[in-house]
């Protein structure tokens, strides 16, 4: 289903969804300044090292017109680097400041960080919107996306947080899997006008209709579905204070939701299907 050459363009996608999307997150859990302290000095350093991660893949993919039949815009590509390391630059200095416990500039930093990622996710989504119902359609794929990755890694490594100190407030961890129920609502949402609205055919693609193909029902169901009933009975756990389950049925979630994301971007490069 997904070729050799659209495998890095799906890896790339998939981490700046996990980069972005979890500092989003985790700069709103900083904000709300309910969360362990630690919890968020930990989150900080994990961006930090994916956003270095992510810039260096961007760094060495080669753009071209095409991959596999899947026409691309190159021309924003530049700019979508530049953006990426900014975002990596940024993140260290709020890794630094959030352990040094300096809660105004730490802020700042991630904020800074957070804008900057929004910009490189849309510039990203210039780039491989060309064959899709239109810019409005992948971008908000790519944003709603990153929201559903960052909130349930965040919330999974949260809960771990529970696990050492039983006596923390479950209300972070309640947030949090809230937020992602609400993401993955308007994730399943935006499937509707992806398959209803026009879109080109791919050169290349297998020929089989997207309500027809089987990792469609893969991602549908397996990627999107089931982790919103997980994350249901992970706020419902977390709710009576049964924080073990909550952080394992997180745990069940992010590999499904990861899995998912990555189903659907292989998905667009064979159908032009941004969700």
């Amino acid at each position: 289903m997904i070729s050799a050459q659209a495998l890095p363009f799906t890896l790339l996608i998939v981490l700046v969804e996990f980069t972005v999307g979890g500092l989003w997150v985790l700069w709103a859990s900083h904000i709300r300044g309910e969360s362990a302290a630690s919890f968020v000095k930990f989150g900080a350093g994990m961006v930090a090292v994916m956003a270095v991660l992510t810039f260096w893949l961007a760094a060495k993919l080669t753009v071209g017109d095409k991959v596999e039949g899947y026409p691309l815009d190159p021309s924003y590509m530049p700019e979508a680097r530049v953006a990426l390391a900014l975002v990596a630059l940024l993140s260290l200095p709020y890794a630094v400041l959030t352990i040094r416990e300096s809660r105004i500039p730490s802020l700042l930093a991630g904020g800074s960080a957070s804008l900057v990622g929004l910009v490189a996710v849309a510039l990203l989504a210039q780039v491989f919107a060309l064959p899709t119902w239109g810019y409005a359609g992948t971008l908000l794929a790519f944003v709603v996306g990153g929201l559903v990755v960052g909130a349930v890694s965040m919330g999974m490594v949260l809960g771990h947080w529970y696990l050492v100190t039983p006596r923390l407030p479950e209300r972070p961890l309640r947030e949090m899997t809230f937020f992602l129920l609400l993401a993955m609502g308007v994730q399943a949402l935006l499937i509707i006008p992806a398959l209803a609205l026009p879109r080109d055919t791919i050169a290349n693609a297998v020929d089989t209709p997207i309500l027809e193909n089987p990792f469609f029902w893969m991602r549908v169901g397996g990627g999107l579905a089931f982790p919103m009933l997980l994350a249901w009975m992970a706020y419902d756990s977390s709710g009576v204070r049964a924080m073990q389950s909550a952080t394992g049925l997180l745990y069940i979630a992010m590999a499904l939701v990861l899995s998912g994301e990555v189903l659907a971007k292989g998905l667009l490069f064979v159908s032009a299907v941004p969700n």
